[in-house]
Parts: C-alpha cells; structure tokens; sequence
C-alpha cells in the first residue's frame, strides 16, 4: 500500500502544500484534516500535485473541501502541477473547472495575486467609497460570498 505523504512551506501570503504518492479512500481523511488546518490560516494553498502519482474521489473530495475553508477564509486553493492521472480525474469530475490550476507552482504563486474583485454591499453603500473588500490573503475572487 502507497500512502500520501504531505509537506508544506509557507510564506507571508501562501502556503504551498506538496503532495506525494497516492491519495485514496485511505489517506483522504487524513490528508483533509490537514488542509482543512492550512485552508484556514488567511492565506492562500497551492497545492502542489507533482508528485502525486494517484487520486481517487475521496482524494478529489478532500481538495474540495479545503478549497471550501479556504474560501470561506477568505482566501483560495489553487492546484499546480498535476500528474496526467489526477488532470484526467479533475477533468471527468468537471472539477477542472472548478479549480485554478496551473503547470507550476511558481506560475500559481504569480497568479495568487490576481484574483478578481468583487465588491461587497458595504463598498457599495454611497455612504462608504467604493472599494473592494481586501483579506489578509488578497481580494475576494469573483463569486465569493463577503
């Protein structure tokens, strides 16, 4: 049995978590739990998907879930990287569009900054100027609720 082993690295804006090995009905639980602690640290994931050989629907569930906190956070999950097997899980899903995803982890990491805006009722009240809702992390991405 191959199990899934996870680092991170974080930076003052990201974390980037590195995936390896095979993610299954038998690590997801744990591997969600994990992210779910990351999602929520007010900056944005990348995952980085390199190294991993095998994902299964729990596997795409738990990336699910983490993109969810993260967003909630105020923040988001981007993918990077991704092995054929995992971009033909994500495509069959239609989570390929769900998601960011992107060839490298730095093309990711550029890109975390330019996440649309969105502005919230407050910003538009006449009372308050008109400016968008910044996070620690950044701007709200288009579609996220305040």
């Amino acid at each position: 049995m191959v199990s899934t082993e996870l680092s991170t690295r974080a930076g003052d804006d990201q974390v980037v978590v590195v995936l390896r090995g095979e993610l299954d009905v038998a690590e997801a639980a744990k591997v969600a739990a994990a992210l779910a602690v990351v999602a929520t640290s007010g900056r944005t994931v990348i995952v980085d998907l390199e190294g991993l050989d095998f994902i299964d629907s729990s596997g795409l569930a738990a990336l699910v879930h983490a993109r969810r906190h993260a967003r909630r956070a105020g923040c988001d999950l981007l993918l990077a990287a991704p092995q054929q097997q995992v971009l033909r899980m994500l495509a069959i899903t239609r989570l390929i569009d769900v998601f960011a995803i992107h060839a490298r982890v730095d093309e990711a990491a550029v890109s975390a900054g330019r996440i649309p805006v969105v502005l919230t009722p407050e910003a538009r009240s006449p009372a308050l100027p008109a400016m968008a809702s910044q996070t620690h992390c950044g701007l709200l991405a288009a579609g996220d609720a305040a």
